[in-house]
């Protein structure tokens, strides 16, 4: 279903604050939204318009790239464009479904409220344990824990349940404050004036949805290709883990860049995530704190047109990098790079619960409902700020063609969100969100059998190689330099 006009608005937001230029000659916005077709994502927020504005502002950064037939020129498939944005609910491996997040991920009653933690990774788990007092936990979340003073003791229930007890004796701001301390990745649910009123829901919502900065220092002006691969032959170096990092990287090596991925080799990266985000990319281990495999990574950084990072902002690991003169730096984070969290940990669900989006999204928009919090019907921030970071990235690796100087691009899922709560179009009797079309996903059987959502830009009707097992291929460029 092509329709121009949904996600106009965050276009034109990202066009007013990014350096695109003049804009296409084609006209996008001709034609009407539809009103009576299958309400994919719905939602109170409009999560539709947020998914097509960010997949539409990646069209046009293409076009203006020089990018010519279906990619700029095709219908939108809003249904594709809602199925991509799913694709941790269309995912199979081997047939199987997932689980997108691990037992001692979720929402919990407190004392006074709610939190919600994320505990996808064995060092998070870890972590909010200790700030709990718990311990001897399986890495599954399933096994007993010994309550605090208990070391040893195992305490009857699964892990989930004894968390539960555990946080229903804390206030919510407490456990929140001892989760940025210790590492843990905690948030108190908040609403949405709370968020809007504290210092980092301003901050949050300060300055473009995608913040494009020219530096001064000059590197090499390569051109780039236009046609159907505009980005052919450019080097992007992907230090990004989750979701909107991949996710960006993934669109990168659509338009034809030459991506290779580089993560360390602990914590493993979660292998059905890679295999839904990995497609097209090259996937390599490198252990930065390691002097040996840091010459590496600076080598390959020092042949790169851009350098893709999601570490949070002043990471050590990526301060024992140079950034060569020219290179385009794109940089995603939780929370932004201003304000009091900008080094804080957080994912797409923590920063719905700490927006207010979570009670917006909760039945009746009252979070002490015994249902709890809701949430978006896709993680839309992660997607959403990965297709407007790619945008970014093309806007800027024209415009270093033009005259050789690096860029700094900008993106965070605070401001994403902030985006999605200024939207006009809220719909508190939205009806149930729409099965998702089955025609938008694709299988490959080499390894294991994967099916995954196919590309949400037109023209391309999957991507060009499956993912990649994790970690498995050379940490060298595939391309040569033109």
């Amino acid at each position: 279903m092509d329709s121009p006009r949904v996600g106009a608005s965050l276009v034109a937001d990202y066009e007013a604050g990014a350096e695109v230029g003049p804009p296409p000659a084609a006209a996008d916005w001709t034609g009407a939204a539809p009103d009576d077709g299958p309400p994919w994502l719905a939602a109170t927020l409009p999560v539709l318009d947020l998914a097509a504005g960010s997949v539409q502002a990646l069209r046009r950064a293409a076009q203006r790239a020089g990018a010519s037939g279906p990619v700029v020129d095709g219908p939108l498939d809003l249904g594709r464009v809602a199925a991509s944005f799913s694709s941790e609910r269309l995912f199979r491996l081997d047939g199987h479904e997932v689980e997108g997040f691990a037992p001692m991920s979720g929402f919990f009653r407190s004392a006074d409220g709610w939190v919600r933690t994320h505990a996808n990774y064995p060092h998070h788990a870890h972590r909010l344990l200790a700030i709990l007092g718990l311990h001897g936990l399986g890495e599954s979340g399933l096994h007993g824990l010994a309550g605090p003073g208990q070391t040893g003791t195992v305490l009857p229930g699964s892990g989930p349940e004894v968390l539960a007890r555990a946080v229903a004796g804390y206030r919510s701001q407490n456990l929140e404050d001892a989760a940025a301390s210790g590492g843990a990745v905690v948030v108190r649910v908040r609403t949405e004036d709370e968020w809007r009123a504290s210092a980092q829901g301003e901050a949050a919502a300060s300055g473009p949805v995608v913040q494009v900065t020219r530096r001064d220092d000059i590197g090499p002006a390569r051109p780039l290709g236009g046609g159907a691969a505009p980005l052919a032959g450019m080097r992007v170096l992907d230090l990004t883990r989750v979701i909107a990092g991949p996710v960006a990287t993934r669109s990168l090596a659509l338009l034809g860049a030459d991506v290779l991925r580089v993560d360390p080799p602990v914590p493993a990266e979660i292998r059905w995530m890679h295999l839904d985000t990995g497609q097209g990319k090259r996937t390599a281990l490198l252990d930065l704190h390691d002097d040996g495999d840091l010459a590496r990574a600076q080598a390959l950084l020092d042949d790169a047109d851009a350098l893709v990072t999601g570490y949070r902002p002043g990471a050590h690991e990526l301060a024992r990098l140079r950034v060569p003169p020219g290179i385009v730096h794109a940089r995603v984070s939780a929370w932004g790079e201003t304000g009091p969290w900008a080094q804080r940990r957080g994912f797409d669900s923590i920063v719905q619960a700490a927006t207010g989006i979570s009670i917006i999204e909760s039945l009746g928009g009252d979070a002490r409902e015994k249902t709890g919090p809701g949430v978006l019907p896709a993680q839309a921030l992660d997607h959403a700020t990965g297709y407007l970071l790619a945008a970014g990235v093309v806007d800027a690796l024209r415009a270093r063609s033009a005259d050789g100087r690096g860029r700094d691009v900008v993106v965070s899922l605070a401001r994403t969100a902030a985006w999605l709560l200024d939207a006009p179009g809220r719909d508190p009797q939205h009806p149930a969100p729409a099965p998702l079309p089955r025609d938008a996903t694709v299988s490959h059987g080499h390894g294991p059998q994967v099916t995954t959502s196919r590309p949400a830009l037109p023209g391309f009707d999957d991507y060009a190689s499956p993912a990649h097992p994790w970690g498995t291929d050379h940490a060298a460029w595939a391309t040569t330099t033109v």
